[in-house]
C-alpha cells in the first residue's frame, strides 16, 4: 500500500484560556467549597451506604465514620483494615505482580521516564508524631469501603437538585505536566508530606501505571491503587500581589476512582475515568513546599462502563489505570466565571444571536455589585469584536450564580460546516470592585443540525454522514497520550480517510481531540460510558445521570457535537434511567437531540430523538452486506457495520492473507454504498476506525483487529475505500487493494480504489488493461467513488516486471501510480508524523517503520526484528526490538521530548535483510506555554 503523507504539527489552542486580574487590598483566605467531588463531612454516612451496594464491610466503616474527626488512626489499626480490605499491608513492599518492592528501571535511554513498576522502598505504617490522614479523612476520601465513594441519592434527585453544580476550567493556569513522583502501589501514609518518596518515579503527564506493549495486555497489572505525588511552592500563589485567590487543581482524566489530597487533608474524591473533576484547595496551600498526592484506584470497580459484579472481560476495551490526561493547578479570584455556555441561535435567519450563560461561582460573604461583559469575536480576542453586552449581578452570598445574556449579531456571520469550520471566540469578563477580574472563554460555530426521517442537515442542506468509530487507545500507553497525538487521530478521520462524523466510542474522549474535530469540520457523536450491561442500583444510576451531565457541561458549546449519547451502548430498556439522562441532557443543553446504539431492530422500549442501530447484517450465502430498513417518520442512523462480525476468525491483521484484507474494503465500500441506498438512512458510523486492544479481542494478542487503520494508525487495506472519497479536483487518489508480488496481483481479481474516471495499468511497459468505476455493481453504485475492479494476468515465470497505474479525469491524467513486484529494491522506510516536538517532557510524535517496495508501496515481510536507536533529548516509547516479522512487515513507536532539554532528535531502525533507515526531528522550548510550578 502507498505510504501514507506525514503531516505538520497540528498543536491546538486551549478550549478555554482565563486570565485573572489580582483582586485589590483584601487580606486573608477564603475556603471555598469544591462542588458535588469535595470530601464534606457528611460524605463518610454515604461512603458507607454505598458500601453496603457494592459489598464493602459496611459496619466497620460506619464505625470508623463515627469516630472522632482528628484523631489519627493507630498503626495497627491501620494496617489491619487496609489487609483486611485487599490493599498492601503497610511495610509490604511486594506487589502483586511478583516484585520484591525494590527500586524501578528507567526506560533505556530515558532516566526520568516512567517506570511502571513499584519503585522505591515500602512506606512504613504511621509513626508517633508523624503527619497521617485521620479516620475521617480516610473515609472521605473512599479508601474505607472499597474504594466506592457512591452517595446513594435518589435517581432523579442529580437531576433537578444537582443540574447546576459543574467545575470548569478556569483562571491563571499553571500546567501540572513534569515533575510528578510515582510511587507504584499505594500504601498507607505514602500520601503524607512526611513519607520518604526519594524512592519514587519521576513521570511527566499523561501517565499509565504499567508499561505495555502493542498486545497481550495483562489487566491484573493494573488492578491496583496506586499512589502519585507532586511537589510544588506555594510562595507564588499566595504572595501580597494575590490576597485572598482561591485555588484549584483540575484534572481532566484518572482512571478509574481518585482521591486527592493536599498536605495531609483529603480535599476531593471522584469516580469514573473519562471525565473532568476539580478539587479546591483554597487555604490549604503553604508558601513552601507543598504536596499534592492522587491515590488511584484502578481496580475493576462498579463504576460505568462497568456494571456492578462484572469484571474486565465483560466491556469490549481495556481501561489501563493511571492519570492519563492533563492536570493543571489554577488561581482565581474569590468570585470567578466557574462555567461559561455559549449556543448559537437563529444562525440561518437575518438575525443571528448567540445565548450565554455564565456561572459565576463567589466565596465572598457581604453584599456585592458586579459586571458580567460578554464579547463575541471573529477568531480569537482582541481583534474583530462583533458583539458586546454588559449585565449587572449582585452576588449576595456565597456560592454559585447562574447568569443569562443574548448577544444580537449585526451583519453576516460564517457558517460553521464539514468544509469550512469557521470558529468564533465567545469571552465573558467578571469584574468585581475590590476583588479582581476574571476571564473565560469558549470557542463556538454558528451552525444549524437536525436530524430527520428523510436524514441528516447541516444549515438547511442534507449532508450524507459518512464516518468510523474511534477508541482512544493507544499501543504502550494505553490512553494515555498528549495534545498532538490525540489531535492526529481527529486529522486521520477527517483528512486521510475523508470521514465527516466520529463517534466516540463508548466515552466521552480527549478534550484535544474534539478540539481538533471542531477546527477540522469533524461532526462527532459523544455519548457516556457504558457497554452492554447495567446495574439497577440507584447508586450506580445516579453515576450514569451525573457522567451525562459531567460530559454536556463540558462540551456544550462545540460546534462539532450534534447528538449526545444518553442511552448507553447496546443497553436493555430502563424506562427510568433513560428518561433520566435525557432530561438531564437537555436540562443543560436543549439544542441537540439524544440518542443510544441499539443492540435489536425494534421501536419496542425505545424513546429517543434519534433511533440509532449496530447493524451487523450480511448475506452468509453471497458474503455481501445487508442493512435493516429505515424506521418511516423517524430519523434513523447507522451506528457500527462490519466490524469483524462478518469476518472469520473475526481478524483483520497485516498478517491474513491479502485476499482477507481485500474483502474489509469491499465490506465497508458495500455498507457505506447501502447507507446511501434510501434518504431515511441519515447516514453510516462504521466499525472501527482503528485497531484496539480488548479482552474480547483473539488471544493470544488480545486485539479487536476492527480497524480500516491498525492501532498505530496506518491505514489497512480496508481503507482504501475511505481514502479515495475525496474530491478528485483537490486530491486525485489511486489505492490498490491488492499486493504486488512477484506471482503476480494477489488476490485476483483485483479492487483499486480511486476516484478517478478511468484507470489504465501497464505491466512491464505494455498495456494490459483499462478499466471504469464499478457504477454497475449493485454493492458500489451508490458510492460517490465507487472502486474499481481488473483482472490482471500473472506473471512469466522468473519475470518481476512493475505495475504501473494512470488515472484519468475528463481524460485528462492526473494521478500515477508504480508497484514493484521485484524484492531486490525493497527497502526500510521511516516517517515521522511531525518535524519538531515541544521540549515539555510530555509532548511526542509517532514514527511508522516498514517494508516498502523500491516505489514506496507496503511490501508485505513476514521475519525479523527492527532494532532501534534513539539519540538527543528524548525518550522512545514502544518495543525495543520491534516484532517487525509477527506484526506484518511495519511498526511503530512514539518520540517523547525531555522537559528542559531541548535539541536534535535521532532515530534509527536497523532491519536484518532490508538495511537502515534514520529519520530526525527537533525538540524545541514551550513556547508561550504557562511556566510549570
Amino acid at each position: 500500500m502507498p505510504s501514507p503523507p506525514a503531516t505538520g504539527d497540528g498543536s491546538a489552542s486551549p478550549l478555554a484560556e482565563d486570565q485573572s486580574t489580582p483582586p485589590g487590598s483584601e487580606d486573608g483566605t477564603g475556603d471555598g467549597d469544591a462542588g458535588p467531588h469535595a470530601a464534606g463531612a457528611d460524605l463518610a454516612h454515604a461512603i458507607a451506604g454505598a458500601a453496603a451496594v457494592t459489598g464493602t464491610a459496611t459496619a466497620e466503616a460506619e464505625r470508623l465514620a463515627n469516630e472522632a474527626d482528628t484523631q489519627p488512626i493507630p498503626a495497627a489499626e491501620y494496617a489491619q483494615f487496609f489487609t483486611a480490605h485487599g490493599y498492601a499491608s503497610p511495610g509490604d513492599g511486594a506487589g502483586t505482580d511478583g516484585s520484591d518492592g525494590g527500586g524501578a528501571a528507567a526506560e533505556p535511554g530515558a532516566a526520568e521516564d516512567a517506570a511502571a513498576e513499584s519503585p522505591g522502598t515500602a512506606p512504613e505504617p504511621p509513626q508517633p508524631g508523624r503527619l497521617a490522614m485521620s479516620r475521617r479523612e480516610l473515609l472521605q476520601a473512599g479508601l474505607l469501603g472499597g474504594g466506592t465513594a457512591v452517595a446513594a441519592l435518589p435517581l432523579f434527585a442529580l437531576v433537578s437538585g444537582l443540574l447546576r453544580s459543574n467545575k470548569q476550567q478556569a483562571g491563571l493556569v499553571y500546567p501540572l505536566t513534569a515533575d510528578w513522583l510515582f510511587g507504584g502501589q499505594f500504601t498507607p501514609g505514602s500520601e503524607a508530606t512526611a513519607h520518604d518518596d526519594s524512592g519514587f518515579a519521576r513521570v511527566t503527564m499523561p501517565h499509565t501505571v504499567r508499561r505495555l506493549s502493542w498486545r497481550n495486555w495483562d489487566q491484573a497489572s493494573w488492578q491496583q491503587v496506586w499512589i502519585y505525588r507532586r511537589h510544588f511552592d506555594g510562595g507564588s500563589l499566595l504572595g501580597p500581589h494575590r490576597p485572598r485567590s482561591r485555588i484549584f487543581v483540575d484534572f481532566d482524566g484518572v482512571m478509574v476512582n481518585a482521591t486527592v489530597v493536599i498536605n495531609d487533608k483529603a480535599v476531593a474524591t471522584h469516580q469514573g475515568g473519562y471525565l473532568p473533576f476539580s478539587a479546591e484547595l483554597t487555604g490549604k496551600v503553604v508558601a513552601g513546599d507543598n504536596v499534592l498526592a492522587v491515590i488511584v484506584d484502578s481496580r475493576c470497580l462498579p463504576v460505568p462502563p462497568i456494571s456492578a459484579g462484572r469484571g474486565p472481560a465483560s466491556i469490549d476495551f481495556f481501561q489501563p489505570g493511571g492519570i492519563y490526561r492533563d492536570v493543571r493547578l489554577r488561581v482565581v479570584p474569590q468570585a470567578f466565571l466557574s462555567d461559561l455556555f455559549a449556543l448559537p441561535r437563529a444562525v440561518l435567519s437575518p438575525q443571528p444571536r448567540v445565548e450565554v450563560e455564565c456561572s459565576i461561582d463567589s466565596a465572598l460573604t457581604g453584599r456585592t455589585a458586579a459586571t458580567v461583559l460578554v464579547e463575541l469575536f471573529d477568531g480569537d480576542p482582541p481583534a474583530g469584536r462583533v458583539a458586546a453586552q454588559t449585565a449587572r449581578v449582585t452576588l449576595a452570598s456565597p456560592g454559585i450564580r447562574t447568569l443569562a445574556l443574548s448577544l444580537a449579531v449585526t451583519g453576516p456571520v460564517t457558517l460553521w460546516s464539514t468544509d469550512n469550520p469557521k470558529l468564533y471566540t465567545v469571552q465573558a469578563t467578571l469584574t468585581v470592585p475590590g476583588a479582581g477580574s476574571h476571564v473565560l472563554t469558549r470557542r463556538i460555530g454558528f451552525r444549524e443540525a437536525s436530524f430527520r426521517p428523510d436524514g441528516f442537515y447541516l444549515n438547511g442542506k442534507r449532508l450524507q454522514i459518512f464516518g468510523l468509530n474511534r477508541h482512544q487507545l493507544f499501543p504502550y500507553t494505553g490512553m494515555a497520550m498528549p495534545e498532538r497525538v490525540q489531535r492526529r487521530d481527529a486529522e486521520i478521520l477527517r483528512h486521510e480517510l475523508n470521514c465527516n462524523m466520529v463517534r466516540c466510542s463508548h466515552y466521552p474522549q480527549s478534550p484535544h481531540f474534539l478540539d481538533a474535530c471542531d477546527e477540522l469540520g469533524l461532526l462527532v457523536w459523544e455519548e457516556a460510558p457504558g457497554w452492554h450491561d447495567v446495574t439497577t442500583g440507584p447508586a450506580w444510576q445516579d453515576l450514569v445521570v451525573q457522567n451525562v451531565r459531567d460530559m454536556v457541561i463540558r462540551d456544550r458549546s462545540r460546534p462539532s457535537v450534534v447528538i449526545w449519547g444518553t442511552r448507553l451502548n447496546e443497553t436493555p430498556d430502563l424506562p427510568g434511567l433513560w428518561a433520566a439522562t435525557r432530561q438531564a441532557a437537555a436540562e443543560l443543553d436543549g439544542s441537540r437531540p439524544s440518542s443510544g446504539a441499539m443492540a435489536l431492530h425494534t421501536r419496542v422500549g425505545w424513546d429517543e430523538d434519534v433511533f440509532a442501530f449496530d447493524d451487523y447484517g450480511f448475506n452468509a450465502k453471497t458474503g455481501s452486506m445487508m442493512l435493516k430498513p429505515p424506521f418511516p417518520g423517524v430519523p434513523y442512523m447507522i451506528t457500527e457495520t462490519v466490524g469483524v462480525a462478518v469476518a472469520r476468525p473475526e481478524h483483520f491483521a497485516w498478517t491474513d492473507a491479502p485476499g482477507h484484507l481485500e474483502r474489509q474494503a469491499a465490506l465497508h465500500a458495500q455498507a457505506q454504498s447501502l447507507a446511501r441506498s434510501d434518504p431515511g438512512y441519515s447516514g453510516m458510523l462504521a466499525w472501527a476506525g482503528f485497531d484496539y486492544a480488548s479482552l474480547q479481542g483473539l488471544p493470544p494478542d488480545n486485539i479487536k483487529w476492527a480497524g480500516v487503520a491498525d492501532s498505530f494508525r496506518v491505514p489497512k487495506p480496508g481503507a482504501a475505500i475511505y481514502q479515495s472519497q475525496a474530491d478528485p479536483a483537490v486530491r486525485p487518489v489511486i489505492v490498490p487493494v491488492f499486493f504486488w508480488e512477484p506471482g503476480g496481483a494477489f488476490p485476483s481479481p483485483s479492487m483499486i480504489a480511486s476516484n478517478c474516471d478511468r484507470l489504465d495499468l501497464f505491466i512491464g511497459g505494455t498495456q494490459v488493461a483499462t478499466t471504469l468505476p464499478a457504477r454497475w455493481s449493485p454493492l458500489y453504485r451508490n458510492l460517490p467513488y465507487p472502486p474499481f475492479f481488473v483482472d490482471l494476468p500473472a506473471h512469466p515465470r522468473g519475470a518481476t516486471p512493475d505495475l504501473l497505474i494512470r488515472g484519468y479525469l475528463a481524460n485528462r491524467q492526473v494521478a500515477q501510480l508504480r508497484m514493484s513486484a521485484g524484492p531486490g529494491g525493497d527497502f526500510l522506510g521511516i516517517a515521522a508524523d511531525d518535524t519538531a516536538i515541544v521540549a515539555d517532557g510530555s509532548d511526542m510524535t509517532r514514527v511508522v517503520f516498514r517494508a516498502l517496495d523500491a516505489f514506496g508501496n507496503q511490501r508485505r515481510h513476514a521475519s525479523g526484528e527492527v532494532v532501534l536507536a534513539l539519540a538527543g533529548p528524548a525518550a522512545l516509547v514502544g518495543d525495543n526490538p520491534f516484532a517487525f516479522g509477527q506484526y506484518g512487515g511495519l511498526g511503530a513507536v512514539w518520540v517523547r521530548s525531555l522537559a528542559g532539554q531541548p535539541g536534535t532528535i535521532t532515530l534509527t531502525a536497523a532491519h536484518p535483510l532490508l538495511g537502515r533507515a534514520t529519520v530526525r526531528l527537533r525538540s524545541g522550548p514551550a513556547g508561550n506555554q504557562a511556566q510549570p510550578l
